[in-house]
């Protein structure tokens, strides 16, 4: 059984436009080119509990745990991640977590 991982990213985005013309819209193409998705990219949330920091939520699903590392470690990516650290966000955080497994 395979099981997908999902990325979960809180941001505070200086620009939405330039965010999504910059980042947002390459990342996706990455996404689609390793079997994955974005399921959620929003500024909308309502908290229930505690504090949710940023005005951005972003929410990938990729196949397995091998695509999620060789996507977030592959030189194309860590550009746009720098691009999205250092010019893009005033911060912000990134988990990757595993999904339940699913049937081959």
């Amino acid at each position: 059984m395979k099981k997908p991982y999902f990325f979960i990213a809180q941001m505070q985005v200086k620009d939405h436009a330039d965010y999504h013309q910059r980042y947002g819209l390459k990342v996706l193409a990455q996404m689609e080119q390793l079997g994955g998705e974005i399921l959620v990219a929003t500024a909308s949330k309502e908290v229930k509990e505690g504090e949710w920091l940023g005005n951005w939520t972003v929410v990938g699903k990729v196949p397995d745990y091998d695509s999620a590392i060789s996507w977030w470690e592959s030189p194309e990516y860590r550009q746009l991640a720098e691009l999205r650290q250092q010019i893009l966000t005033d911060g912000g955080s990134v988990v990757m977590v595993p999904g339940i497994p699913q049937p081959d």
